[in-house]
């Protein structure tokens, strides 16, 4: 990725972070009802998502792949969805179709600041694909957020993984954010809310065995350092930092949304050639950008 790209995203960041500090906090209760319709409403969401780049937990391959994502979920009015959502890549000039997964899930309010979620995604990729977490089939998901007097937002994510060809995963999320919530900045029934966050990824990375020895892995030559690496991956450690700002526009039944990242990475492949030779980047960083159209009803 261009320096001068990357280094436009992190001053993005930066600048949302600061003017959005700068924003008058609205009322956040009047605000979360129009963010967020009445919960004994069931509603269906479709829409699509485009990931400029494939990253899973900071990890990618030496070729950029954006990803485009269709996507649609239904929610029932007493928090239960399912959902699904697909892969293609535009880039591919074969099997632009790489995969997909089906969810269903459960989010529920513990009390008036505290709520959580837990999830079960059956997951889909083309026998072909070069995606990093291609490997993964099943993901259990649990995860909490508390609202710490409408100033922070502390979240824990606890995902475990089942990998084809390889043992599981088990990865924790931890990340801290704050909503900025503009009240009809343009319309009377819109809302705009920018939500900078900083978050780490720890866990295993087993995932990489799967990918390294089925889908690229093909020189002999660096074998023993591949070895080397690979005894690592059982155990658990940081994968990432990552600094991010997602913002959510919402008019009517329409919702825009953007996120800029800029991932951190730790404890990769610390030799470039043998990275190269397993087709994945030893980037120290990785700047993307994930952008999302939906309706919701």
């Amino acid at each position: 990725m261009h320096a001068s790209y990357k280094s436009l995203l992190i001053l993005l960041f930066l600048s949302i972070v600061v003017n959005a500090y700068c924003q008058k906090t609205a009322d956040t209760t009047s605000a979360a009802t129009i963010l967020n319709p009445a919960k004994e409403k069931s509603t269906i969401k479709i829409g699509a998502d485009y990931m400029s780049n494939n990253v899973f937990m900071g990890r990618t391959g030496l070729i950029t792949t954006p990803i485009i994502s269709p996507t649609a979920k239904y929610t029932f009015g007493f928090g239960l969805y399912v959902s699904s959502d697909a892969d293609f890549l535009p880039d591919n000039k074969k099997n632009k179709l790489d995969g997909g997964n089906l969810t269903a899930g459960y989010d529920f309010d513990i009390t008036d600041n505290l709520s959580g979620g837990i999830s079960y995604s059956k997951l889909f990729y083309n026998a072909n694909s070069t995606l990093i977490g291609s490997s993964i089939t099943n993901t259990f998901d649990a995860n909490l957020d508390y609202n710490i007097a409408n100033i922070i937002t502390p979240s824990v994510t606890a995902d475990y993984n089942l990998n084809s060809g390889a043992a599981g995963d088990f990865f924790l999320n931890i990340s801290v954010s704050h909503d900025f919530i503009i009240e009809r900045p343009f319309a009377s029934n819109d809302a705009f809310i920018i939500s900078p966050t900083i978050a780490t990824n720890v866990g295993t990375q087993n995932f990489y065995n799967a990918y390294i020895q089925k889908k690229v892995f093909k020189n002999k030559k660096v074998s023993a350092a591949v070895t080397k690496f690979e005894t690592t991956l059982s155990q658990f450690k940081t994968l990432d930092y990552e600094f991010s700002a997602p913002l959510e526009y919402k008019i009517g039944v329409l919702i825009i949304q953007f996120t800029p990242t800029y991932a951190v990475v730790q404890n990769g492949f610390k030799s470039a050639a043998v990275a190269k030779a397993v087709g994945l980047s030893n980037n120290n960083d990785v700047v993307y950008f994930d952008a999302g159209l939906a309706f919701k009803f």
